[in-house]
């Protein structure tokens, strides 16, 4: 096959999965082994599952760096870009629009109506995400511990980033201590401690913005539900960019619209700093993406089988998991004032642990139940 027409396709086939992709991190991930391995065999179902692996140790949105790595292996560093980039169209389009119709109507009682019953439903779509995540997370005392531990942490009010690296550094800790004069665990972890100091020293708004979503998509581990979590204390508490209501409706954007979850930094830097904030912030968030996979893409294998990234990845997400359960608690505390929406959680809830209902009809359904409530 020419050269040109590897890049053509690479191009249409990520923006049709940046365009059809609801659900997630697991549904995108789906998509892309059907299309990857089923259809074209780009790829072996093996090497698939080891790209997916090694995905998972390093920071960034996985559904993202997954499209990105598939690029890269099937086309170079053109396609490493064109995947990332036709990926990324979609969803950072359709939630622009979605932020920019929020911010005229979003604070109307019309909005209000449909807005009412999402709320419910983004706490259980929360949960459920902390119960799947804590299923393969928490699986030894070690992890158990560290969970609780995180768990007590964020709700007293520590901030989130310094959970994750302080549960990596114990992770570290307790590495050394099973592997006694092994200091590669501090070389492998300790580059991106200084990032959460470096950033958000400038007395720009727009400027600051960018580099605040630069740094936690050097730092974010995980899906959607991570960014959330990572990013509460900040967006609403320490800078006041967001009220609590308007970080809950930007989850329900991200689950609404297509393409990565994690999309959702569009909606927040337009409601910051409004268009230039939402690309921007879209830039800043998925650029350290691109550049992890390029540099790490031919090793990622090799580090797949690393002992201390395997033991920091699991000290890492026990933290995750307590992060977002600590979300849940802060939304339903700050949003939960009636025994309906505490009914709408258990009957949400219930839907995604008995039937794995897809979160996007979930939303969906909760926009239905506000509006039915608001005419009864």
């Amino acid at each position: 096959m020419k050269i040109k027409s590897r890049y053509f396709e690479v191009a249409f086939l990520f923006l049709k999965l940046g365009t059809m992709g609801f659900g997630g991190p697991p549904a995108l991930i789906a998509l892309m082994e059907n299309e990857m391995v089923q259809k074209r065999e780009w790829v072996s179902r093996e090497y698939f599952m080891d790209m997916l692996a090694a995905i998972n140790l390093v920071p960034g949105p996985n559904a993202v760096e997954m499209a990105i790595y598939l690029g890269y292996i099937y086309a170079g560093l053109p396609g490493l870009l064109l995947a990332g980039v036709f990926f990324l169209i979609p969803a950072t389009l359709i939630t622009l629009l979605i932020a920019i119709i929020y911010t005229k109507y979003g604070s109307l009682p019309a909005a209000q109506v449909l807005l009412y019953g999402i709320t419910p439903m983004i706490i259980a779509i929360i949960i459920d995400a902390g119960l799947r995540i804590g299923k393969s997370a928490l699986k030894n005392p070690v992890t158990i511990t560290l969970g609780i531990l995180s768990f007590i942490a964020a709700i007293c009010g520590i901030n989130g980033i310094y959970i994750i690296f302080s549960a990596g550094v114990l992770g570290i800790i307790f590495y050394l201590f099973q592997h006694k004069n092994n200091i590669s665990a501090f070389l492998f972890f300790t580059p991106y401690t200084f990032l959460y100091t470096a950033f958000l020293n400038v007395n720009n708004r727009l400027i600051n913005l960018g580099l605040y979503f630069l740094k936690i998509g050097a730092v974010l581990f995980g899906s959607g539900f991570v960014l959330f979590a990572y990013i509460h204390d900040d967006v609403v508490n320490q800078f006041h960019w967001l009220t609590e209501k308007q970080l809950i409706d930007a989850i329900a954007v991200g689950q609404i619209t297509p393409g990565p979850v994690s999309s959702a930094a569009t909606f927040i830097g337009y409601i910051v700093q409004g268009v230039p904030g939402a690309l921007l912030a879209t830039f800043a968030m998925f650029l350290p993406s691109f550049i992890i996979i390029f540099l790490l893409g031919k090793i990622l294998p090799k580090i797949r089988k690393s002992s201390i990234a395997q033991n920091i990845l699991d000290s890492v997400n026990a933290a995750v998991v307590a992060l977002i359960f600590s979300v849940a608690v802060t939304f339903f505390k700050s949003s939960i004032n009636d025994l309906f929406a505490l009914l709408l959680i258990a009957i949400g809830l219930f839907m995604l642990l008995k039937f794995k209902i897809d979160p996007v009809w979930m939303i969906i359904g909760g926009i239905i139940i506000g509006l039915f409530k608001a005419f009864i």
